[in-house]
């Protein structure tokens, strides 16, 4: 996020270039009252970023930047993005999309000085259908203007507006951290002499795949089932405790392997299902211009498959001799991610909270929030009592939800069984202060805990990527760092929850105290864990000293809000 804010810094003109006469802009202009208009050709930018020359029309900006910002600037006016036309296509025809393009073109105008919405998105997709592909000087090179407009003074405004958000959100990370390590302090555990649940349990499993088809929905679901073998341990022998795991939007049911293989081998039957609305396949369809984007309903369908899921292992339980006995239906958890976080939420009894997406989702509004982009998709479905609650899911581990306005504090507020929420610090697509940390205080039930991650990405979480789930492009700075200790703490973290809250067993509940995070805690990905923050609270360390336009009112992510 830090990398880029200096990118607008310097960098709301890296983003627009300009060539060839009648087709593309050949300059940038900034307004920037009271000192007038400046402008910037393209062709000082191309010359910068293939030979990293200044020439005399781009001094008047490198003079006013650091060595380091240049030489970030040209590494992203150097940068490919690996895109098809169609799928540039695709995107920017979605709602979504849509709106993305909208906001962006309020910064970037026409020759005429109006919202560049229309511009920006054929150059995208001619830049990306041209053989030098879609990068930020081939974009400009297709900008059908002879003159960019970018609206410095706003540009300027929201540089300065997301400093701000992001100097609390990182004030909100450092001030829970040093609450949890002063409670670690205070603990007198030797974890060095307990066991680590960070390495493999003893049951050896076997993978069984299924593939369930709900007619009354037209949904056909893909579930891989790690079943331990009874007998390989003294202790456990079946029924196995279930765990459900759901992923996020365009991922699939090979994202979270390792969790499933992990908690397997240690007694725990794990079914990890696909959403056939949003998962990896349809989203390739998606792009590939064969299928719709999602849609609303999917807020809908997502916590109805885990329960027809649930329903159909029931039935198999009783015909399947594979199956037969092998699952307890009274000690049922769930995990997801992202879209898979609210899919959990809602089944243990977060309710769709219209009131506050009419509130969050207004028009021609603004938010720093990416999630709220997807979350607003569920203005369209009808408002009324979904009941998507499951009595069966008794503790779920919700990484990297959005839930702020599709759930809000009226939905949140409504669960009432345990509940761990992971958070990053650096996730800039469901922001952890906004996401996570905020709607933890709205957690009812007393045995919650909020495990923070630093320096994580929204995809710290997922398991490497395939060529079957390597649907998006992702560049290398949203991964963040080497994810394996991030892959530890959540094989531990989940098990030791899992271990307390589904089996009962005290002797686990040591692991999910701050101390243990301290313990296994690695830099630069420091983990910290809370079992407690009042609203009062957050409020407390959200004031401190914040100007009036950050208070926590306008944290909440709403549209309306900087």
């Amino acid at each position: 996020m830090k990398k880029f804010l200096r990118y607008l810094g310097l960098g709301l003109l890296s983003t627009f270039l300009t060539a060839t006469p009648g087709l593309g802009a050949e300059r940038i202009s900034f307004y920037y009252p009271p000192f007038g208009e400046f402008y910037l050709s393209v062709d000082s930018l191309e010359t910068f970023a293939k030979e990293g020359k200044i020439d005399e029309d781009f001094s008047f900006y490198a003079n006013r930047a650091t060595p380091q910002q240049l030489a970030q600037l040209r590494d992203l006016l150097q940068q490919r993005f690996n895109v098809t036309p169609t799928l540039v296509s695709q995107v920017t025809y979605s709602p979504i999309g849509e709106e993305l393009v909208q906001q962006l073109g309020k910064l970037l105008l026409t020759e005429s000085r109006k919202n560049g919405f229309y511009a920006i998105r054929a150059s995208l997709i001619l830049a990306a259908a041209d053989q030098k592909g879609l990068t930020v000087v081939n974009l400009l090179r297709k900008f059908p203007s002879n003159t960019i407009r970018v609206n410095f003074t706003e540009g300027l405004r929201i540089v300065d507006d997301l400093s701000q958000l992001i100097k609390k959100k990182d004030e909100v990370f450092a001030s829970l951290q040093k609450e949890a390590i002063a409670e670690a302090a205070n603990s007198t555990t030797d974890f060095s002499k307990q066991p680590d649940l960070r390495s493999p349990g003893k049951f050896r499993w076997q993978k069984k795949s299924l593939e369930l088809n709900d007619i009354s929905r037209s949904r056909r679901l893909p579930v891989d089932i790690y079943l331990p073998e009874a007998g390989s341990q003294s202790q456990g022998e079946a029924p196995f405790p279930l765990v459900v795991i759901s992923h996020g939007v365009a991922s699939d049911r090979s994202t979270f392997v390792y969790l499933a293989e992990h908690l397997a081998s240690y007694g725990f039957a794990v079914a990890v299902l696909e959403h056939p609305g949003s998962n990896a396949k349809r989203f390739q369809l998606y792009f590939a211009g064969l299928a719709g984007p999602p849609d609303a309903a999917e807020f809908i369908n997502r916590p109805l498959d885990i329960k027809y899921l649930l329903n159909e292992l029931q039935r198999l339980d009783k015909s399947d001799p594979t199956l037969q006995g092998k699952l307890n239906f009274q000690q049922i958890g769930a995990i997801g991610q992202s879209l898979g976080g609210y899919t959990v939420l809602t089944l243990a009894g977060a309710k769709i909270n219209f009131k506050q997406l009419r509130q969050d989702c207004k028009p021609n509004n603004s938010s720093f929030n990416l999630s709220l982009f997807l979350q607003c998709q569920a203005t369209e479905l009808p408002p009324r009592n979904y009941e998507l609650k499951d009595d069966r899911i008794k503790a779920i581990m919700a990484i990297n939800p959005i839930d702020s306005s599709i759930l809000g504090e009226g939905g949140v507020s409504q669960i009432k069984i345990p509940v761990m929420l992971v958070a990053g610090s650096q996730d800039i697509f469901a922001p952890p202060v906004s996401e996570q940390i905020r709607p933890f205080t709205w957690l009812s039930d007393s045995n919650k805990y909020l495990a923070l991650i630093e320096n994580a990405t929204h995809f710290s979480a997922i398991g490497e990527l395939t060529s079957q789930n390597d649907v998006l492009p992702v560049p290398p700075a949203l991964l963040g760092p080497d994810r394996a200790a991030v892959y530890s703490y959540l094989k531990a973290l989940s098990l030791a929850f899992m271990e307390t809250h589904l089996l009962n067993r005290p002797e686990y509940r040591s692991y999910l105290q701050p101390s243990y995070a301290t313990f296994i805690s690695k830099e630069p990905l420091n983990l910290s864990i809370l079992q407690s923050l009042s609203a009062d609270q957050f409020n407390q360390i959200w004031n401190g000293s914040t100007p009036q336009s950050a208070k926590p009112s306008n944290l909440q992510p709403t549209p309306t809000h900087p």
